[in-house]
């Protein structure tokens, strides 16, 4: 609760997801897009808009973060956009200065898998601040558990 995150990129199914987290968990989003990839709320499934902020700059939404996070430019399905996207994403690229804008102590994250130099510069997600390999692990581990659960009915 309280904190806040950084959404860098498209406003896709993973900033759905945080933006989600956001309302049920309390803390906010700073959600950062370029023109036509916002978040679009009703596909969110998002009540309100209270519990995140839409910057034009990605440099003010990292201001100050706890988390700075983003995701591939280009989803799966949207390949034959890939060329557009990375057009229109340049600006969107988490970089150092990125992350010297938001707290010290911030960590990174990334679902991976990632396009270093294009999302996230390689220094950004293969430095002190990144934890993509932990939530990689913990993600393996929640989905071991669902699949416990789908094929055996039970925990």
């Amino acid at each position: 609760a309280g904190k806040t995150v950084a959404w860098v990129g498209d406003g896709n199914n993973m900033a759905n997801t945080w933006l989600q987290a956001a309302e049920l968990l309390d803390f906010t989003v700073h959600v950062s897009t370029p023109g036509g990839y916002e978040v679009d709320q009703a596909v969110a499934g998002i009540r309100s808009g209270s519990s995140y902020k839409v910057f034009k700059n990605p440099m003010d939404a990292c201001k100050d973060a706890d988390l700075v996070t983003t995701d591939v430019w280009t989803s799966m399905g949207f390949e034959a956009e890939n060329e557009a996207r990375k057009k229109a994403f340049a600006d969107w690229c988490v970089d150092t200065d990125m992350m010297r804008a938001a707290k010290p102590d911030a960590l990174f994250m990334h679902c991976l898998p990632a396009h270093r130099g294009e999302e996230v510069e390689a220094d950004v997600i293969d430095g002190p601040q990144s934890v993509v390999w932990d939530e990689a692990e913990n993600r393996m581990h929640v989905q071991k558990a669902l699949m416990e659960y789908l094929l055996l009915g039970r925990l």
